[in-house]
């Protein structure tokens, strides 16, 4: 028989949509396609075999170790450069293919070639423009060659490509793959009119959003259904790594496997209410890259194809990898393709061995089951943490009820040993539990988790008066009213600060810590938060954190990085090094802000610096898509770094020294003491004629006055306690600054 499944599973690929007018299921970059050009007549795809099709399903459908069917698969042939209809349009060259489907409930495609230059845009639609997937541009070129798209609610489908008559390269586009679906059609297989687009679970599973799946509305935003091709394949889960850096690291099963290139990952299909049967699919990526597979424990890690945008508002699941009993279990899945279910068992699982791999053993579920399509989703003990992936199993529905057989799930101790720890602990601390990102779990009674959110960006130009802000957050069940927070500044001793208020489950309030001066060189601030409510807290895992940062405390030099952006911003990131440290970094930016200048000025010490900037398209930012460019200038106003007109990547190098003292003074800079001040400061200029201008550090003006002598005692007993910026212009437009600090 699993010969058999595989074979059929393997004959069909993957895809899906629901939604009325203008929904973009995948990421895209705008535009709308011109519905009312010119199009080829359509190529009539075969009709449906609904007995025969219904025949294979009833095999299928029985075994979860097998991808949900939702549609058939065409294999095809067809080129831009032989087939369907180019045309001329608004000073553009239109490509156009349509198929015909008729009695197909969507549609979605394959390309197996999708190479688009830079200033192509793709879109695919119904032909009376209901609904539509696009833009894709060069932006969506993937590694492996090709793009699958999402399903589009039509029985006629258009693909639209178009470029810039003035473009002289041309697409690559060769499609290979029709998907025609049918499990949505009224009255047929299963008489549900009001169903999901890829399939109908069965009657005793549990949507997420019911009741009983308050507490998990955090892990839910983790898991995905993989479409492939016809096949609601299985699902799978973001899982978080100990950098907490949002890689986006995907959890499924190995025997799900197939090309997670050709896959598309669904986030929040769910019904909003509890009794629904359809949900979303407005929110998907496309593709990703196989990391770690392993039949041991029956694991694959993916690292998908693009970050999922933070409108997606996604969770990355925390992990147990110590092999540790659970007290109970909890399954997030999408069954038969369906919106998302979630299942509860209240007992433990037992770790066991079936067909070889090393998986938890549940018994039965208490609420819920899992199907077909939930393969690879994941298994959460009480902690909310991943212990493992959906492998096999025999529960179902029977009825409205469960049939009370047994599920499994491959362990996730045992996949991190497979080659799951050096992504999802990439530091190799060796840390066995790891809470969830952004949000931890929220199972715990008293919890407090701590974060720095105000601290300096950059490098200080010596010694400042450094505020700290701390975001105390209620990762408890119970309301939070009190805690301590306690921290130490460059190691000195270790200080408290009491906090009273009340916030319910996951609101947060901010703290901020009495300000200090920096000192030169690396400056570090720890901040631990306890005693939650008064007693010991219950997770210790989010309890600390810490920042660093570097103030210099000789000499400085003011350079100026102007820099000029092209039409593809996202394309642009540059950083300034100095020993390999990065000092600053910028990028990448917005598209379509060309001729948009970004200014950042750099604090440096005396040394040498390389600048390096990036475009990952590899044609820099000059001069095909805009006039871009950058220039970087010393104190004098000398340029010492420009450019714009490169391929991958630029680099320059340029050094600070006492050369850039203005006129041939020995010292070009402003001295203000003493630090901090209350009442009068004293400061020294570079020269005894030049013009004073004073600002907070919101850049608002407090005043500026012409100077006519080296030295100016400036009356600061009027002044807010805070910390300002002393800036002295000279008549050649040199400029010199320094911060000064005033406490009263």
């Amino acid at each position: 028989m699993k010969q058999i499944l595989r074979h059929l599973w393997m004959a069909l690929p993957v895809f899906l949509t629901l939604a009325p007018t203008h929904l973009h299921a995948q990421l895209s970059y705008g535009g709308s396609p011109w519905i009312d050009g010119a199009r080829p007549l359509p190529l009539a795809l075969p009709a449906l075999d609904r007995d025969a099709l219904a025949a294979e399903d009833a095999v299928t459908d029985r075994y979860k170790e097998a991808p949900w069917r939702f549609g058939v698969n065409h294999t095809v042939d067809i080129s831009a450069v032989s087939d369907g209809a180019w045309t001329e349009e608004n000073d553009y060259r239109v490509w156009r293919m349509v198929f015909d489907a008729p009695g197909a409930s969507c549609m979605s495609v394959r390309f197996d070639e999708y190479d688009v230059p830079k200033g192509g845009q793709l879109f695919v639609y119904a032909t009376d423009g209901s609904d539509i997937l696009g833009s894709f541009d060069h932006r969506n070129v993937k590694p492996w060659g090709g793009l699958a798209t999402g399903v589009v609610l039509t029985d006629q489908l258009v693909i639209e490509y178009r470029q810039p008559l003035s473009l002289e390269l041309f697409p690559q586009l060769h499609l290979d793959e029709v998907v025609q679906g049918y499990r949505l059609l009224s009255g047929w297989p299963h008489g549900d009119e009001d169903r999901g687009p890829f399939g109908n679970s069965g009657a005793c599973n549990i949507n997420v959003n019911c009741p009983e799946g308050a507490t998990w509305a955090t892990e839910k935003r983790s898991v995905a259904l993989i479409v492939q091709g016809n096949f609601a394949v299985c699902s799978g889960a973001l899982v978080n790594n100990t950098s907490n850096d949002g890689t986006p690291y995907f959890l499924t099963a190995n025997h799900c496997l197939g090309n997670p290139g050709n896959w598309v990952y669904y986030f929040n299909h769910e019904s909003s209410t509890c009794t629904g049967n359809s949900g979303p699919t407005n929110q998907s990526i496309s593709g990703g890259t196989l990391l770690v597979n392993s039949g041991q424990s029956d694991v694959a890690l993916i690292e998908l194809s693009q970050t999922p945008p933070v409108a997606f508002n996604v969770q990355y699941a925390g992990w147990d990898a110590s092999g540790a009993i659970p007290s109970s279990a909890v399954g997030i899945h999408h069954p038969s393709g369906d919106v998302k279910k979630i299942c509860f068992e209240d007992d433990s699982p037992s770790q066991q061995q079936a067909a070889g791999a090393a998986v938890w053993y549940i018994n039965e579920w208490e609420l819920g089951v899992t199907e077909g399509g939930s393969s690879g989703s994941p298994l959460f003990d009480q902690n909310h943490r991943v212990i493992g992936q959906l492998y096999g199993g025999a529960a179902a529905c029977s009825g409205s009820v469960n049939n009370g057989q047994p599920d499994w799930y491959g362990r996730f101790n045992v996949s991190w040993g497979q080659g799951l720890a050096e992504y999802l602990d990439p530091s190799g601390s060796g840390t066995l539990v790891w809470d969830g990102y952004p949000d931890g779990a929220i199972t715990f009674d008293n919890d407090a988790g701590v974060s720095i959110s105000g601290a300096p960006d950059g490098v200080l130009c010596g010694a400042e008066e450094v505020t700290i802000e701390v975001t105390i957050t209620n990762t408890g069940t119970n309301d939070l009213t009190s805690c301590m927070l306690e921290y130490s500044i460059n190691g000195g001793a270790i200080q408290q600060q009491s906090w009273a208020g009340n916030l319910a489950p996951f609101e947060a309030d901010v703290v901020t810590l009495p300000p200090f001066v920096s000192q030169g060189g690396v400056n570090e601030v720890e901040v631990t938060v306890i005693t939650p409510n008064g007693v010991a807290d219950e997770n210790a895992l989010n309890n600390t954190t810490s920042v660093e940062f570097t103030a210099y405390e000789g000499p400085t030099y003011n350079y100026t990085l102007t820099l000029i952006l092209d039409d593809y911003g996202s394309e642009t990131t540059w950083t300034l090094k100095r020993l390999g440290q990065t000092l600053y970094q910028g990028g990448p930016y917005q598209d379509g802000m060309d001729g948009s200048e970004v200014v950042v000025d750099f604090c440096l010490e005396q040394g040498c610096y390389i600048f390096r900037i990036e475009d990952s398209y590899e044609d820099g930012i000059c001069c095909d898509w805009g006039e871009g460019s950058w220039t970087i200038t010393d104190p004098n106003g000398e340029v010492v770094s420009s450019g714009g007109e490169f391929g991958a990547s630029a680099q320059d190098q340029f050094c600070a020294d006492e050369t850039l003292d203005a006129w041939g003074l020995t010292t070009a800079t402003v001295l203000a003491y003493p630090v901090p001040a209350s009442d009068e400061l004293r400061v020294e200029w570079p020269a005894g004629t030049g013009h004073m201008n004073v600002r907070d550090m919101a850049g608002k003006s407090i005043f500026s006055q012409a100077i006519t002598a080296d030295q100016t005692i400036v009356d600061v007993s009027s002044w807010s306690e805070g910390t300002y910026l002393l800036e002295w212009v000279g008549h050649q437009g040199n400029r010199y600054t320094c911060h000064v600090v005033v406490i009263h």
